[in-house]
C-alpha cells in the first residue's frame, strides 16, 4: 500500500481588538493583540495536528462558499487546497492511504526535519503532496510589501526544488524565512526531511509571483 502524506503550513494572522466596528474612515485605537490560526488552522495552530482523509476544510474565511471534505471545516488552507487537489486526482477513497499534516509556519527546523524522517518512515513506499508559499514580500504590492532580499531568497528555493536538493532545503534560515514572510519554508524542510539520503530527479514546473507572493510547483521522483 502507498502512503499519501499531504503538509501544508498554518498561517498566522495578526488580530487587533477594538471596542466597537469603526464607522467608515474612523481610526479607532487597538486595545493589545494577539496571533491566532488563520482560516480554518485554529486547531492545527497549537501542535503540529494530524487529519485523516475525511477532514473537511472551507474557503468561506475567505469569502467563497465552497468545501471540501466531510463535517465542519478543521483544515488550514494549505491543507484545504491540498485536499482539493487529491480529491480531483482521483486519490481519495483509494485503497491508497492518506495522512494531513499541518505545521506551523514558525517551526523549528530540526522539528520540520524529524518530522519528514518521521513520515518517511510510516510505510515502504510514501508519496508527498507539499503545500507552501514563497515569499510574499516580492512587490510594493505584495501582503508584505517590497523587500529586496525576497527574489533571491524564492530564486534558491526554486533552484533547490528543480535540483531536489534536501540538504539546501534543510539550510533555509527560519528568522530569514519569517522576515520574507516564506509561510512555506516549514513544509519544505519536512520534505528535506523525508527526502534526506535518497536519490531523486526534481523538475520545476512553474514559477511566479501574483501579487506580490511567490508560487512555485515542482516534482521530484525517486530514482
Amino acid at each position: 500500500m502507498t502512503r499519501i502524506g499531504v503538509v501544508g503550513h498554518v498561517e498566522w494572522v495578526d488580530f487587533l481588538p477594538v471596542p466597537r466596528f469603526p464607522h467608515r474612515g474612523e481610526v479607532l485605537h487597538a486595545e493589545g493583540g494577539f496571533l491566532r490560526a488563520g482560516g480554518g488552522g485554529g486547531v492545527a495552530a497549537v501542535v503540529l495536528a494530524e487529519f485523516g482523509a475525511e477532514a473537511a476544510g472551507s474557503l468561506a474565511g475567505f469569502g467563497v462558499d465552497w468545501t471540501t471534505g466531510a463535517g465542519e471545516p478543521v483544515l488550514p488552507l494549505s491543507l484545504t487546497i491540498g485536499r482539493w487537489l487529491l480529491e480531483r486526482g482521483g486519490l481519495l477513497g483509494t485503497r491508497t492511504e492518506v495522512l494531513l499534516r499541518a505545521v506551523p509556519a514558525d517551526a523549528p527546523a530540526a522539528t520540520c526535519l524529524d518530522l519528514g524522517r518521521d513520515l518517511a518512515r510510516r510505510a515502504r513506499r510514501v508519496a508527498m503532496l507539499v503545500m507552501g508559499d514563497g515569499s510574499a514580500r516580492r512587490s510594493t504590492k505584495a501582503p508584505g510589501y517590497l523587500d529586496p532580499r525576497a527574489q533571491r531568497y524564492d530564486a534558491d528555493v526554486a533552484a533547490a526544488l528543480a535540483s531536489a536538493d534536501s540538504a539546501q532545503l534543510a539550510r533555509l534560515d527560519p528568522a530569514l524565512s519569517a522576515e520574507l514572510m516564506a509561510a512555506g519554508r516549514a513544509s519544505w524542510q519536512v520534505l528535506a526531511g523525508a527526502a534526506a539520503g535518497g536519490q531523486f530527479r526534481g523538475q520545476l514546473h512553474q514559477v511566479a509571483a501574483p501579487y506580490g507572493v511567490g508560487y512555485l510547483v515542482a516534482s521530484w521522483k525517486s530514482l
